[in-house]
């Protein structure tokens, strides 16, 4: 009988030596009670991949290891506030750079230094070109919100970034604040995300969007599981809101996949017959940071916008005096 018990024994040992284990960075994601992965955890985006490939890799889809290390190195010096200052001139004056007002310095930055993984010459991976279709005249349209730029009369002609209330859809890499903390449950997952503390809570149980009458900043968003992949579809943005030109007829699909422990594909399509020739799709990885998100302590009130508004009213005066000379 000893025997016999020696012998199973040791064949579970054997078949379990075949068994190849998952190798670092590989291991299967774990899963919530009711069956789909868990994508709970704090994401990391930020990336100095640019959303459109730039006019001199045209063409190119993929950099080398050695063009990688050379765009992170030539893009942070560009980006880099602390050469931007046209005063300080010289050779470590960025060419490209515009010059001008610069907000804060370089240390309270915290975008993104490194390429994706890829090494993909941009987030964009349809069209193949990695630019996006704009349709004639929609480009200059593609930032801010409700405001078009500065010399704006009232707080509700400025856009809604800066009046601290909303920021766009899909999230890109930006100068801080690149990330994102998902929170699950059987018919429901809540998006937070770090720039102006926003709450997405998405409903998975099927739900009808909201009437067309009805808008938010956020758009409607509604999930569903295809598989292991959440795919969360939004729509009923405001003509306040404005993600590239695109305004209250945006419709985002967005995909998250779990990869592994740490990492987590994003992939989203938009599309605005008003604003693009044909929808669009960007995609990148996020990466599970195991430390927390931040109030981003900014509100409607801010001394920013109170400033902004008096500076220019002064520049009216100052120009009503020189009879607009």
């Amino acid at each position: 009988m000893k025997k016999q018990v020696l012998a199973v024994v040791l064949t579970v040992i054997a078949v379990a030596l075949l068994i190849p284990l998952p190798s670092a960075g590989q291991n299967a994601p774990a899963r919530t009670p009711d069956g789909h992965p868990d994508l709970q955890g704090v994401w990391d985006f930020r990336t100095i991949t640019p959303l459109e490939r730039p006019d001199e890799l045209a063409g190119q889809e993929v950099l080398t290891d050695e063009e990688a290390a050379t765009f992170e190195q030539e893009t942070y010096r560009r980006q880099n506030r602390d050469l931007i200052d046209p005063a300080k001139g010289g050779a470590n004056y960025p060419p490209e750079s515009q010059g001008g007002v610069v907000p804060y310095n370089e240390f309270w930055y915290d975008r993104g230094t490194r390429v994706v993984e890829s090494r993909r010459t941009s987030l964009i991976v349809d069209p193949s070109d990695g630019r996006i279709p704009y349709i004639a005249g929609a480009r200059q349209g593609r930032r801010g919100g409700a405001g078009r730029g500065r010399g704006s009369n009232t707080w509700t002609d400025r856009s809604l970034w800066e009046r601290c209330l909303s920021r766009e859809l899909p999230r890109m890499s930006g100068a801080y604040n690149n990330n994102m903390q998902i929170f699950q449950a059987a018919d429901h997952v809540v998006i937070l995300n770090e720039m102006v503390h926003e709450a997405r809570i998405i409903p998975l149980d099927g739900w009808a969007h909201l009437a067309p009458n009805i808008r938010q900043f956020q758009g409607d968003s509604r999930g569903r599981w295809e598989g292991d992949t959440l795919v969360v579809d939004t729509t009923n943005f405001t003509d306040k809101t404005n993600f590239r030109g695109s305004r209250e007829n945006l419709h985002l699909v967005e995909r998250f996949t779990r990869g592994d422990d740490d990492t987590l594909l994003y992939e989203f399509t938009v599309e605005d017959s008003t604003a693009w020739t044909q929808p669009w799709t960007g995609a990148f990885d996020m990466a599970r940071i195991d430390g927390q998100m931040y109030e981003y302590a900014c509100h409607e009130a801010n001394r920013g916008m109170t400033g902004l508004l008096a500076g220019a009213r002064v520049q009216e005066i100052e120009a009503a005096k020189t009879g607009g000379r």
